[in-house]
């Protein structure tokens, strides 16, 4: 999930906590009702589903002071300021500006934003929310003075005034309305992946204008798996190989909280999703989010049956490495982590045998991952003891391929070979970014 694949970059483990407590340089309790506290404590929750955090926040930085380059199509751009600073943040805010910039991408100023800003899945935003979010911004996170930083995009590209035609045709405007016929679980899980959540930003496809091109259940395409920033982000519907087909709804739940269960482990952006946002949520919107995930009928596979377990041929292959290239490297230096049997030690280590980012039609989320690793899971405040070490100094591109393929066509995953023009493009693009 966002994620699976948000960004979105490369991994970014931010791992900071929203602030629980009023920060120096916010409103005292003194000068402030127990409603407006209240409201508050509410808004800062929901900048957690919101994952307000993982974009905002840049490493190193001051939470919500912004700074974080984020890659599209036409360029670099850098995320804003979003603290109470009235110079460079949001502090001049009237709560109406702060609802136009969240659901409809405009600035106080009348700019308009890019829409790497989520703001077609914010459209759906409810006003109590609205309200209690910028509560939360107002007095609950400390004002930063950053300058906010130009994008790299060149002109003519850079022009802002054509979004107002991209919003007249991808912007559905409008809160969520509960669906007729679900229930209340249901709704409040659509409400949370459609809206807050903003899954689809990152795994719903893009049409040629870098629209989404299914904001809910009623297009076909939504969270099928998309690439985005050289991360392939995964599936989320019913579909049986990669996507959520073969995941119970615990395994689901399990893994919004602690980013790892018997299937897979996050990494890249998803890291900082389950960092920074699904793992604080509470058990009764994780049952939401996974009731609603898991209606979802199957859509973006590839037609292949569906996944059975089967060692034999690869245990031979191990058996006998120096008959297969990437048998030779998976023994030197995989299976230590991930077994003879590929299925790892789980949750710890991720199996690969099954997993559904290794038999996804996209093969960029594993060149990815095994090139430059990925950052830690901080669960309850303590890192993962065993993330995954990136290989991109030590094997050179046929090695990687060699072993991806293994890994694809290993215990009956029955996914395409990986080619070395495919490892060459990302290590390139990826090394660049660093």
């Amino acid at each position: 999930m966002k994620n699976m694949l948000k960004g979105l970059g490369a991994a970014l483990c931010v791992a900071l906590p929203f602030l629980a407590q009023v920060p120096a340089g916010a409103a005292t309790p003194a000068t402030r009702s127990a409603a407006d506290q209240a409201l508050a404590q509410r808004g800062a929750y929901l900048a957690q589903l919101g994952d307000c955090a993982a974009c905002h926040t840049a490493p190193k930085g001051k939470p919500f002071a912004g700074g974080l380059p984020m890659s599209t199509p036409m360029g670099r751009i850098y995320v804003t300021n979003i603290t109470p600073d009235a110079q460079t943040g949001i502090g001049g805010y009237t709560e109406a500006d702060f609802a136009r910039a969240l659901r409809e991408g405009v600035a106080k100023d009348g700019h308009n934003l890019y829409p790497a800003m989520p703001y077609p899945s914010y459209a759906k935003v409810n006003d109590d929310d609205v309200k209690a979010l910028y509560a939360f911004f107002m007095h609950g996170v400390a004002p930063v003075q950053q300058a906010n930083r130009e994008s790299d995009i060149r002109w003519p590209l850079n022009m802002r005034w054509p979004l107002m035609f991209w919003n007249m045709a991808f912007l559905d405007k409008g809160a969520y309305r509960d669906r007729p016929g679900k229930d209340a679980a249901w709704n409040r899980g659509a409400y949370l992946v459609q809206g807050l959540g903003h899954c689809g930003s990152c795994h719903t496809p893009r049409g040629v204008a870098f629209q989404e091109i299914a904001l809910d259940e009623s297009g076909n395409a939504f969270l099928s798996g998309a690439l985005l920033d050289d991360w392939f982000a995964s599936n989320l519907t019913g579909e049986h190989n990669a996507g959520l087909g073969r995941w119970s709804d615990a395994d689901l739940r399990t893994f919004l909280k602690t980013g790892a269960n018997r299937h897979a482990s996050a990494f890249g952006s998803m890291t900082s999703v389950i960092n920074n946002s699904t793992q604080a949520m509470s058990d009764e919107d994780v049952a939401a989010i996974s009731t609603y995930l898991k209606s979802l009928p199957p859509a973006g596979g590839n037609a292949a049956p569906p996944y059975t377990y089967d060692p034999q041929a690869t245990k031979v292959s191990l058996d006998r490495p120096a008959n297969d290239a990437g048998a030779r490297v998976y023994t030197a230096y995989c299976m230590h982590c991930h077994g003879v049997d590929g299925r790892g030690f789980a949750p710890m280590l991720a199996p690969l045998a099954g997993n559904p980012n290794v038999l996804a039609k996209d093969a960029s989320s594993l060149i990815n991952v095994t090139l430059n690793g990925t950052g830690d899971l901080v669960i309850n405040g303590v890192p993962s003891p065993f993330p995954m070490p990136g290989f991109a100094a030590v094997l050179d591109d046929q090695q990687i391929a060699d072993v991806l393929s293994f890994v694809r066509a290993g215990w009956n995953n029955g996914a395409p070979a990986v080619g070395v023009a495919e490892v060459a493009k990302l290590r390139q693009s990826t090394q660049a970014a660093r």
